[in-house]
């Protein structure tokens, strides 16, 4: 079922497709999987990420920095709001920006982190937690996903 996401995506269908993971890893290899479909547009690639506290958004973006090649411990940028990594030569993206909107009071504050900016250059790579906080001045994003935690610890992923 992965494979089937970018597909309804790019083919306007209005389809959530879900997926069960029950380990920390398969959540960690369905993102590796994911970035291996990734490819870069007009502008930046916005990824979304909703889901309640503890859901596995952050872990979601670890393993998806990984995957790109960020070699520096990426940990959620809660009290900072936004960290960028650089990421190496050759690839489809040259930064990834880990945005997390928990801490905004409006929506008009992803002006002061430059979002509007890093929206513009087709080489980022934007994930952002918690786009609900915003979702009033956020362009459509390329892929929304939501994680939710299941009554026995797995988690669903939701791509659409």
């Amino acid at each position: 079922m992965t494979g089937v996401f970018l597909f309804i995506r790019k083919k306007g269908y209005n389809q959530a497709v879900e997926k069960k993971l029950t380990t920390r890893e398969e959540l960690e290899l369905e993102a590796r999987e994911f970035t291996n479909r990734l490819t870069s547009g007009a502008s930046a690639t916005l990824i979304t990420l909703s889901g309640e506290l503890g859901a596995g958004k952050t872990t979601f973006t670890q393993a998806v920095a990984k995957a790109l090649g960020v070699s520096e411990s990426v940990t959620s940028p809660t009290f900072v709001l936004e960290k960028t990594y650089d990421l190496p030569a050759g690839g489809t993206f040259r930064k990834l920006v880990h945005i997390d909107a928990y801490r905004l009071k409006l929506p008009s504050e992803l002006h002061a982190l430059g979002f509007f900016s890093r929206m513009e250059d087709p080489s980022n790579l934007i994930l952002l937690e918690w786009p609900e906080r915003v979702a009033s001045k956020l362009p459509p994003a390329t892929v929304a996903i939501t994680l939710m935690v299941n009554d026995d610890t797995s988690r669903t992923i939701i791509y659409g």
